[in-house]
């Protein structure tokens, strides 16, 4: 949760107030289509050093100058927020250098340190975002995420993603001059095989990059180079973890639709079919690649004669599974509903189909990748939620950043950060990290009110606080920051670690038709949605229920009540929600 909070505080520091996608944008996105930033053209927010920094023209200096390729970079009026100055001496270009790369690390290492919600952001991560505000910083900035990262760290590429996400647009000039320093090609994805740490970083780079300029900047960004690049990088010889992220860049590069057909002519189907096969793999990280290379094969790079994988899934004995008709379509869902992934920048949610309201239950899950995620429980009430609107998780996520754990109607275990999660507050718990591999049970006794969590059958001190809120309609749910994975066991299965007092399971009670188990992949979803007739006075989030809300002190109108009551801030004007008014004119 403290994550997506500094979100919001840097990007309100240079991007003012942001404003949610309306319907036919959300839609032209989940096409794949440029969406909003392809209105915005080829332009990007300029930045400039309004008065460049003092500096000492050093032999030191000159010669790296000399070193590097030079475009010019162009400087527009601006003044910029900029870090305390200390002291400045004659070899101030190579203390740079070392201060970025420094503050990027101790980035990485306060991530997981900072969990409360009122605390101001590190100063090392304002530092480089206040860095970035001029062209020359901003790749000072992405050179050392590059280069510094380490390929060890399970946060690693969230930090990336997290720091260039709130960093100012890129210029057109810092593009073409990232791209020069770079100078990626399939060769160069040959070389540094044993230093896998600089291609991964690369790749969550690009991907980045992919994401946050769809558009017409994004079809710049992919030059033969760099397309070249990403898909050598999906050769067997590479490390897993670099095909991971290139394969992650490439799906990211395919949101722009002339991205993805540039992509799909490359025949990328041929080499994921041959990665498919690590879906199941006991190697965790090849698994990660064979999941991404299914999603991809089913969603985004379709091969000729290929049958897609809902069709052929077994699904006999599946009867509570993640549901997929209430999130957004950011979250990767497996086509047998056990197994979700994010991979977008933003926090997602999930939760079961089954919900729960007197006995003892259990469910388990299985870690595949060892970042930040909150999984527990959560309730009807729970924020994130909504029976019947398919964005209002999308949209509440985007303003608040809420997950499970975060309001007081849900509680989570965060095993990365070694926490439990209850009303966006966090208390340590004496389990040690999780590790890929490692099984969290989760047990809900609604007989005794409380919550126990288990890691590898190791259990923790029963939890009570959400029961003072709530005492009924519970779903197992789950949080995921960027590149997190997990497999969900809801009793199809046998348990590796159960609870010794008597339970039930999701799989003996739930009940699902054939059709609520599909989970359909984007193109066929999109077709059917193009089916539904939406009236001119629905409701803007779920295109449901009849708009006859109308919000204050803002007065607009365009929602139904029930998704009114899941916001606390207008999705239009970002104001506070003081009421929320029935308009009895509007009801049918």
């Amino acid at each position: 949760m403290i994550v997506f909070g500094w979100a919001v505080f840097l990007a309100s520091r240079s991007l003012g107030q942001g404003l949610l996608l309306t319907l036919e944008e959300h839609i032209a996105h989940f096409l794949g289509t440029e969406g909003a930033a392809a209105a915005m053209g080829n332009s990007c927010i300029c930045r400039d050093d309004s008065g460049a920094e003092d500096s000492v023209d050093t032999q030191q200096q000159q010669a790296e100058n000399n070193a590097v390729p030079t475009v010019d970079i162009r400087h527009q009026s601006r003044d910029p927020v900029r870090p305390p100055r200390r002291g400045r001496g004659p070899h101030e270009p190579r203390r740079k250098k070392q201060n970025v790369d420094g503050l990027v690390l101790d980035t990485l290492a306060v991530i997981r340190t900072l969990v409360d919600n009122d605390q101001e952001p590190p100063y090392s991560m304002i530092t480089l975002h206040e860095m970035a505000e001029t062209d020359e910083g901003w790749l000072d900035v992405v050179q050392s995420l590059i280069r510094v990262i380490p390929l060890e760290d399970p946060l690693g590429p969230a930090v990336i993603t997290l720091l260039l996400d709130e960093c100012p647009l890129p210029t057109k000039d810092a593009l073409q001059k990232l791209t020069e320093i770079l100078n990626l090609n399939g060769e160069v994805a040959c070389q540094d095989s044993g230093h896998p740490a600089k291609h991964r970083n690369t790749s969550a780079v690009l991907g980045c990059l992919a994401e946050k300029l769809a558009g017409p900047a994004s079809i710049g960004l992919l030059s033969p180079g760099i397309l070249e690049y990403l898909l050598q990088c999906l050769k067997l010889q590479s490390h897993p973890t670099v095909m991971l992220f290139a394969l992650i860049a490439l799906e990211k590069f395919a949101q722009t639709s002339e991205n993805k057909l540039t992509i799909s002519e490359s025949s990328i189907s041929n080499r994921l079919v041959t990665l498919e096969s690590w879906t199941h793999d006991p190697d965790y990280l090849k698994r990660q690649v064979g999941f991404c290379a299914q999603w991809s094969l089913d969603n985004l790079f379709l091969k000729e004669g290929r049958q897609l994988t809902y069709e052929k899934v077994d699904l006999s004995s599946i009867r509570a599974m993640l549901n997929s008709n209430d999130v957004s379509e950011y979250l990767k869902i497996s086509p047998h509903g056990l197994e979700a992934r994010c991979d977008a920048s933003s926090f997602e949610s999930v939760r079961c189909t089954f919900c729960v309201d007197a006995g003892v239950w259990y469910y388990e899950v299985t870690v595949i990748t060892s970042g930040v995620m909150q999984i527990g429980w959560a309730t009807r009430d729970s924020k994130f939620l909504n029976h019947q609107a398919l964005l209002i998780s999308w949209a509440v996520s985007l303003q608040e950043g809420y997950g499970i754990g975060d309001d007081e109607y849900s509680c989570a275990y965060d095993g990365c950060r070694q926490l439990i999660w209850y009303n966006a507050r966090s208390k340590p718990h004496l389990h040690p990290c999780w590790k890929e591999g490692d099984t969290v049970g989760f047990l809900l006794d609604l007989n005794e009110k409380q919550m126990i969590f288990f890691l590898n059958g190791n259990q923790l001190p029963p939890e009570k606080q959400v029961f003072s809120s709530t005492v009924s309609g519970f779903f197992a749910a789950a949080s995921f920051m960027s590149y997190q994975q997990c497999e969900f066991n809801f009793g199809a299965k046998p348990f590796k670690y159960p609870p010794s007092m008597k339970f039930s399971t999701f799989n003996d009670y739930a009940f699902l038709r054939a059709e609520e188990k599909i989970i359909l992949p984007r193109h066929r979803r999109l077709a059917l949605l193009k089916q539904v007739s939406i009236r001119e006075n629905c409701c803007s989030l779920c295109c449901d229920e009849v708009a006859d809300t109308q919000l204050k002190p803002c007065g607009h109108s365009d929602l139904c009540m029930n998704c009114a009551l899941q916001l606390e801030t207008c999705p239009l004007c970002r104001k506070e929600i003081a009421s929320r008014v029935r308009q009895i004119s509007h009801i049918s």
